[in-house]
């Protein structure tokens, strides 16, 4: 998978190339040397921040991590740009056969012209999105309040609400201080409860130990609980749910506990990540909610918003869910839909209500377009 990866990398970079380099410059010139050196050093950055970002030390993955991931962003809307401007290209095709002879002409040819241009335009549009997307994503998350009413929710636990952090994304980029902010942000809505919907971390619990430490101060009426998620499983999934604990913040694994609030008890029910079958460590629905009151509402705290069908299957009231993002880069929410069945906010299947957060960071590139970072405030309602 990974040798797949590269290989297109590769092919997508060789295109790049093609537009921003050889079509634009001429052969054996210093500029094409040097736009040529460029883009297989930027590339090879793209490639040691993917692969060997979160098993070392933050402190020297940083060094690569910056570079190579705002480069991952500027590449992703260079390509965007470029295949769109491939239409302007084609239409001007003719225009550019009945140029001139060389020797009739003056300055560069239409082909080089209309390269450059295109070039340039796509600099200026990837650069903005990015500049623009860097900003969104290193601000504070923004504070979302949503009340969702559940069928089976007892009267007197109406009111309970619940903060759901998501994909803070903990590693070479997100520290410390980010941590904090969340935290601060969290305890000013003064929760009654507060979930982490997984993608907690990109790195080791050596390593991040210390940027993680300020979730201890998270306040609430009924704690802190916590479901793993997919980046979890890439970082020592064991080591982080025997960790976590110290600080106050509970894993469910496949369980649920009872929240009695204000007399009224619902459940919340928690699971593993939906590929943590592929570490022996499976997300089991039906043992989470196993033993449950059927006359009691329950909210399932998953990863990935694909596990609503399960969650309708078993009888789940609410599902909490984060995971996608948003898309982080628009118009990548496209393909997150395709994949995941939701991108971001409320969804309905027949009883079951899901709420998805676009989650408080990022990952990979710093860089947020058309989905700011989210904690969203759920608050629990009588239908």
């Amino acid at each position: 998978m990974f040798i797949a990866a590269i290989a297109l990398l590769l092919v997508l970079h060789l295109y790049l190339w093609k537009r921003l380099v050889a079509d634009t410059t001429s052969p054996r010139s210093r500029a094409r040397r040097l736009g040529t050196t460029a883009v297989v050093v930027l590339m090879l950055l793209m490639v040691a921040a993917l692969a060997v970002g979160t098993g070392i030390d933050p402190a020297i993955a940083q060094w690569f991590a910056w570079p190579g991931y705002l480069w991952l962003a500027l590449f992703f809307y260079l390509l965007v740009a470029l295949l769109v401007l491939e239409l302007p290209r084609f239409a001007l095709r003719r225009w550019v056969r009945r140029e001139p002879p060389a020797e009739e002409r003056t300055g560069v040819s239409r082909r080089v012209a209309l390269a450059r241009g295109s070039a340039a335009v796509a600099g200026v549009v990837a650069t903005g999105f990015v500049g623009y997307g860097v900003a969104v994503a290193m601000g504070p998350p923004t504070v979302t309040r949503v009340p969702i009413g559940l069928r089976r929710l007892d009267p007197r636990a109406a009111g309970c609400r619940i903060a759901l952090l998501s994909d803070i994304h903990l590693g070479p980029i997100i520290g410390r201080s980010f941590t904090q902010r969340i935290v601060e942000l969290v305890n000013a809505e003064r929760p009654d409860l507060v979930v982490i919907a997984g993608d907690l971390v990109d790195g080791r619990v050596q390593d991040l130990a210390d940027a993680a430490a300020p979730l201890a101060d998270l306040r609430s009426t009924h704690g802190t609980f916590f479901v793993t998620g997919n980046h979890e499983y890439y970082s020592g999934y064991q080591e982080w749910v025997d960790y976590l604990p110290s600080l106050g913040i509970r894993p469910l694994r496949n369980a649920h506990v009872d929240i009695d609030h204000n007399g009224g008890v619902f459940h919340l029910a928690g699971i593993n990540d939906h590929t943590g079958y592929q570490w022996q460590d499976p997300g089991d629905i039906g043992a989470a909610v196993v033993g449950r009151d059927p006359d009691r509402a329950v909210v399932l705290v998953a990863h990935q918003p694909r596990d609503a069908p399960g969650a309708v299957e078993h009888g789940v009231d609410l599902v909490l869910a984060g995971h996608t993002h948003g898309g982080q880069l628009s118009p990548f929410e496209l393909i997150v839909n395709l994949q995941q069945g939701a991108v971001a906010g409320s969804y309905r299947f027949g009883d079951t209500k899901m709420y998805v957060t676009r989650g408080a960071g990022f990952w990979g590139p710093p860089v947020r377009v058309g989905a700011p970072p989210d904690i969203t405030i759920v608050e629990l309602t009588t239908e």
